[in-house]
């Protein structure tokens, strides 16, 4: 897919003319350094086929000439480079022909054109999770567009319950917001327990459309608990989110923090129940790490990792 720019570009009057005498440049070359200037302030963003059935799905179009998908990812790859070289910022996101079918189809438009390929691709850089390059190889690049599509997936699911959760039959207070102010809350109470150090959270919410997963990394400096820990772009959304969903669901649900601190790993787990988080004992938490999910036999446990019991993180409510 081709790369959008989202820009607004100002007019001569307006961006003023850089030059000799009273501003002015001659010729051509003053427009054309103009232009390239302009150009690297211009964001892109380029639709990355991913998947082989999808690139398949896209060779149904005449107008799409690429005939071999692996060759079709390196030429990406060199677009990317090409465009990192100049100075210009790239957002790649994921073009999923179905979406852009029933895109073309609410629009009126024919799908089997670059120019409309080019309009669904600018709608991908505000709706869906995207990723900014830094260079990384497309054999890299694809995965982790792939990891970032589904927690975007996730999120909105997750965002869907709670808002349908409706609000509580005692008090009225909606139970989606009331969820994810105590998932915020019990975030800051599971990072300020475990201390100082590198803390990583997995927390797991069955519901019955689909396994609800979500995984956070937080960083803690100092003792005090009301230090707000240090937690990369919009990952403690994400967490809270799932967190809260699970709340609100009053279902099953599991978290585990594994904390790494002064050369040793400790990990602490807990069980949703009825929108509460209770703490697991050390023993279940030894056989939740040592057992295998799939076949349920025991696996021998990790040298130098503590296996601790959860601690409170939550406080009752009586409603919800």
């Amino acid at each position: 897919m081709p790369p959008t720019d989202k820009t607004t570009h100002e007019t001569p009057q307006q961006q003023g003319r850089p030059g000799g005498r009273n501003g002015k440049r001659s010729g051509g070359a003053g427009r054309s350094s103009g232009r390239r200037t302009l150009r690297r302030e211009a964001p892109s963003t380029v639709g990355l086929l991913a998947d082989a059935g999808d690139f398949a799905a896209m060779r149904d179009y005449r107008s799409f000439t690429f005939e071999d998908h692996q060759d079709y990812l390196r030429q990406v790859d060199g677009l990317l480079r090409s465009l990192a070289a100049q100075g210009i910022h790239t957002t790649v996101a994921l073009f999923d022909p179905e979406e852009y079918a029933v895109f073309c189809r609410e629009h009126g438009l024919d799908p089997d054109t670059a120019h409309n390929r080019t309009r669904f691709t600018a709608e991908l850089a505000g709706s869906s999770g995207g990723l900014a390059y830094t260079g990384q190889p497309i054999e890299e690049l694809v995965p982790l567009l792939l990891d970032e599509a589904v927690r975007q997936t996730m999120w909105e699911y997750a965002t869907t319950l709670l808002a349908a959760v409706g609000s509580c039959a005692d008090c009225g207070e909606d139970i989606g917001h009331a969820s994810f102010e105590r998932a915020a809350d019990a975030l800051k109470r599971l990072v300020a327990g475990a201390g100082p150090g590198h803390h990583h959270l997995v927390c797991s919410i069955p519901t019955e459309e689909e396994q609800l997963v979500a995984v956070l990394h937080a960083d803690a400096v100092t003792d005090d608990p009301d230090a707000p820990p240090r937690i990369e772009g919009r990952d403690g959304l994400d967490f809270v989110t799932v967190l809260a969903a699970g709340i609100a669901l009053g279902g099953p649900g599991g978290l585990v923090l594994r904390s790494t601190a002064e050369g040793r790993d400790r990990v602490h787990g807990w069980r949703l129940d009825r929108g509460r988080l209770v703490p697991l004992s050390a023993a279940s938490v030894f056989n939740a790490y040592c057992t295998d999910a799939d076949t349920g036999d025991p696996v021998a446990p990790e040298p130098g990792v503590e296996y601790c019991p959860g601690y409170e993180v939550d406080e009752p409510h009586p409603h919800h």
